[in-house]
């Protein structure tokens, strides 16, 4: 599974808005292919292994700054990245349209990030939406929770309360496996 550059540059840009003392101490903890990345010029059009590109730098936020916990700073790191993508311009327009339409659009854009993966919204039931991940080579939990992250802060953003967003496994097909997004709000 491969991430686009994009969605690397949001990594590396929450790490330095939110920890500009400790960038060069969590680049440092990386491993020589992360380090390899997150060192260099990110280029925002090009593909990276997502265990170097993604996964590896998402664990590193949550064993250094949120005291070990894999999910909340990769959550956090999502929620950072909807924010950054969804302000300006942008904002006026999300919070124009039903929360629906905007998982809709974002799940559009969520396959341009991550291949060969294709996410597509399979329900859409009152005060929810479901997605479905299929082409899923593996699963990375720091991925789906950024994700996750992502989603949600896009929900609030359009103004959604009491959101709730849980995923699971749901199947494996030939072509990997097929995770679901299922988020509900009041």
């Amino acid at each position: 599974m491969e991430v686009k550059g994009t969605a690397v540059i949001a990594i590396r840009d929450f790490v330095k808005r939110n920890y500009p003392d400790q960038f060069t101490d969590w680049l440092n903890e990386l491993s020589d292919d992360a380090k390899a990345i997150y060192g260099n010029t990110i280029d925002s059009t090009q593909w990276y292994p997502v265990e170097c590109g993604a996964k590896e730098p998402t664990e590193k936020i949550g064993k250094m700054f949120f005291n070990g916990d894999i999910k909340e700073g990769a959550m956090e790191a999502g929620r950072y990245s909807a924010e950054k993508a969804l302000t300006g311009i942008y904002k006026i327009f999300v919070k124009a349209a039903n929360p629906q339409y905007i998982i809709k659009r974002a799940s559009r854009v969520f396959a341009t990030y991550y291949r060969p993966c294709e996410i597509q919204v399979v329900d859409v039931p009152k005060n929810g939406v479901v997605v479905e991940m299929t082409k899923v080579t593996e699963r990375y939990e720091a991925i789906e929770r950024r994700i996750l992250g992502w989603m949600y802060m896009a929900l609030e953003i359009s103004g959604c309360q009491g959101v709730n967003i849980t995923n699971e496994l749901v199947r494996e097909e030939a072509e990997g496996k097929v995770v679901k997004f299922d988020m509900r709000w009041n």
